[in-house]
């Protein structure tokens, strides 16, 4: 029933197979599989960990345990796992034979902490894993949901890639301990009152890793030991990005940097959006509108900004690229019914990024086509990948259905343009993406929030979504300033909402200026159905356009930024060192003060600021927690004696902001 294998334990009933093993610093991975075997699949943990404490098994006849430093695993004659720190009692499996019976369920529910369906017609299964509540237990991470919640327990989160929602199922506890649920598999978590259950629609065996750290910096640090870190971001993309939707030609991206040049701001990258090709999937510009690219790259260069442009995993039929592609098989195939997969201005196919072929397609495409002319960067958009229908049973990808394996594209969609500007000798790249899996960070992309609504609400939503990122591994994430739908530059409440969300973008990794604005544009041209000059455009969106009250704001915010440069270089450093986020829950900085761990609508921005975002309209006063200490209101130089609540200033020009004294 029980042994030892090497460093590892295994147990062995019913046709099930156990095996736990040690996996980095304190940390375990458990597997179990009803087949034969277990795969070779690592999915998130891909990086190569020594272990540094020694590995203790023993194994009698009520029972079994394997330690590694501050955690164990003891199971009992059922194979019931309850994981220790030091001793103490973290996380167990669900049970509830309390007379330590041999059992692995509750008699009489007939309920079982890890459970086997068979999915009908195939060699998966369909696995749940369940857990004991902890009472007063708080969780936190697991990428990205829209909603406000900071603290997840009493959530249910679906494991599942959609636009504005990112899939990243690593959770920290404020227990001490880390779980990653290391399944690309679409699924569910429910951290319920009465059970925490984790499931899996198609899996070929279950896969969790869990870790003890004395603090959430400990736990963070010992999860990207493994899962991988972001590379070293360059200072020069530190500052301001202008985008919008979308720069039509050329002329208008060169106009608009120049304007900037005029007025003494720095613009770090300059962003093309969609549809500055013919056809989705040609991955190329529409010469048309985009004559010389290579002559608008060497003005921008001369400037000292980057150019990045969109590309979309979407093949229009009518594309060049559609053809070669559709004869190698190269596209995300359907169970039944029709082949198409998006529909937003065009008859699309998706390219299969699970295969490796269909990645060097891509990447050729984009080296041939932008890369030559001076293009710097990629913004990897529909990353998730975006479909006409989130049908996840209806789709299969080279290396399985999509129910078992499609958290993982956008983490390959990132490894395509990683892969190929390590090939031709780029270092220090970055790219924009809209989604991400476990690990994601170290292929060199800065996450956004999707494209979310220009309300309070999605503000709101905003700071917890980018502390949970943070959490979650992902220290490079921004969101689109104003939100991406429906803002009217004409409008003074979106005028309002834009300098408050102008103002928190200034403390978040990136500041970005993006968005839809309303109302939109129409198409350059109604003769032809494909091309830049078809497709609308949304209203301007530089720092002018919303009058010269909002563009003084502004700028003085871009120069607070270029002020904080060098101090948000140092914070890069560290989250390519240690995995550590910079924007940090309040408890990641204090996470012996109690009260931090119930704060969702402040954060600090590395060890230093504390960041307290207005979040409603018409709103001029806030409170903020300040922790223990002297801190500094960087607005006004007042400082404030920690450990209690304020209420303070805060006129439209600024956001409440505190420097460590």
């Amino acid at each position: 029933m029980f042994k030892k294998s090497s460093n590892s334990l295994i147990f062995e009933k019913n046709g099930e197979t156990v095996k736990i093993e040690p996996w980095g610093t304190d940390s375990l991975r458990i597997r179990a599989t009803m087949n034969p075997e277990f795969t070779k699949n690592t999915w998130g943990l891909t990086e190569t960990v020594k272990t540094k404490s020694s590995v203790k098994i023993e194994i009698s006849d009520s029972g079994a345990s394997i330690s590694n430093g501050k955690l164990s695993a003891k199971l009992n004659a059922g194979g019931v796992i309850t994981f220790e720190k030091n001793g103490k009692k973290i996380l167990q499996e669900y049970h509830r034979s309390y007379d330590h019976s041999a059992s692995n369920e509750s008699i009489a529910l007939k309920v079982v902490n890890r459970q086997y369906k068979g999915n009908i017609g195939g060699g998966e299964y369909q696995i749940t894993a369940r857990f004991n509540p902890n009472d007063d237990e708080k969780i936190f991470g697991m990428g990205q949901y829209q909603q406000p919640y900071l603290n997840l327990k009493g959530c249910v989160l679906e494991l599942a890639q959609r636009n504005s929602q990112i899939s990243i199922p690593f959770a920290v506890s404020s227990l001490g301990y880390g779980f990653l649920w290391n399944n690309p598999a679409v699924g569910r978590v429910t951290f319920a009152t009465n059970m925490t259950e984790w499931k899996s629609e198609c899996s070929d065996e279950l896969d969790y890793w869990i870790t003890a750290g004395n603090t959430p910096k400990e736990i963070t640090e010992r999860y990207t030991e493994c899962v991988g870190r972001a590379p070293l971001m360059p200072k020069d993309y530190l500052g301001f990005w202008q985008c919008k939707l979308r720069y039509r030609t050329q002329e208008e991206v060169l106009t608009v940097a120049r304007k900037y040049k005029e007025l003494g701001i720095h613009l770090d990258v300059i962003v093309i959006d969609f549809f500055h090709w013919c056809r989705q999937g040609d991955w190329s510009f529409d010469k048309e509108y985009w004559p010389d690219p290579k002559a608008m790259c060497d003005e921008l260069h001369a400037m000292g900004t980057k150019v990045m442009v969109s590309v979309w995993p979407s093949v229009d039929k009518k594309s060049v690229n559609y053809w070669p592609l559709a004869e190698k098989g190269l596209f995300l195939r359907c169970e039944r019914g029709v082949i198409q997969t998006y529909d937003f201005n065009g008859d699309c196919r998706t390219i299969d990024l699970t295969a490796q072929e269909a990645r060097n397609f891509l990447w050729k495409a984009c080296l041939k086509n932008y890369v030559k002319y001076g293009i710097d960067m990629f913004w990897l958009d529909n990353a998730e990948p975006d479909l006409s229908v989130y049908d996840f049973e209806n789709y299969r990808y080279r290396i399985g259905p999509a129910l078992k394996v499609s958290n993982l594209y956008p983490k390959l969609y990132a490894q395509t343009f990683a892969d190929g500007f390590n090939k031709i000798g780029k270092k220090n790249f970055v790219n924009l993406e809209r989604c991400a899996w476990v690990g994601s960070q170290k292929y060199g992309v800065v996450l956004w929030n999707g494209d979310v609504q220009s309300t309070f609400e999605c503000l709101e939503d905003s700071v917890s979504q980018g502390i949970n990122m943070g959490l979650a591994g992902i220290p490079w994430w921004t969101t689109d300033v104003g939100g991406f739908m429906y803002g009217d530059p004409k409008d003074p409440a979106f005028i309002h909402l834009l300098m408050r969300w102008f103002e928190f973008g200034v403390f978040t990794p990136i500041l970005r200026l993006h968005g839809d604005r309303s109302p939109q544009l129409k198409p350059f041209v109604t003769d032809r159905d494909y091309g830049g000059g078809f497709c609308w455009s949304g209203q301007d969106n530089e720092i002018w356009s919303y009058g010269k009250d909002a563009q003084k704001i502004m700028e003085k915010q871009i120069k607070l930024r270029e002020s904080l440069r060098d101090y948000i270089e140092t914070l890069m450093k560290e989250a390519h060192e240690k995995g550590t986020p910079l924007m940090r829950a309040m408890f990641y900085e204090f996470p012996d003060d109690e009260t931090c761990w119930n704060i969702r609508d402040q954060y600090m921005f590395g060890n230093e600021y504390l960041v307290a975002p207005v979040l409603h309209a018409e709103e001029y006063k806030r409170s903020v927690y300040l922790p223990a200490g002297n801190w500094k209101n960087i607005n006004d130089g007042k400082v404030y004696k920690g450990g209690k609540t304020y209420v303070v200033n805060a006129p439209i020009d600024c956001i409440p902001v505190f420097k460590k004294a």
